[in-house]
């Protein structure tokens, strides 16, 4: 299940460097953490749900990847995001 509007918005707003960024990397990064501890909490109660520990297994590598770039682009920006999200490595 996809985020609600409400809650992406909330999102966007805190984590966007702008009114409108949407698409910067740490926006990405706080909306994959999101579905990630959305589809976590599904799979605790759905255990046989193989197809959604796949698609969460690819969000977390997409997000370790965006991390990774941030991490090389700017590292002073990964280690706020990775705080604020309560990221570990």
């Amino acid at each position: 299940m996809a985020l609600d509007s409400a809650k992406k918005q909330e999102i966007i707003a805190k984590y966007g460097r702008g009114e409108n960024d949407t698409g910067s990397v740490e926006v990405q990064i706080a909306l994959l953490t999101e579905r990630i501890k959305y589809l976590t909490e599904h799979l605790k109660i759905n255990k046989k749900d193989h197809s959604s520990r796949l698609g969460l297994l690819k969000l977390v590598g997409q997000r370790r990847r965006l991390m990774r770039y941030l991490n090389r682009k700017d590292h002073d920006r990964y280690v706020a995001i990775k705080e604020s999200l309560g990221i570990r490595n």
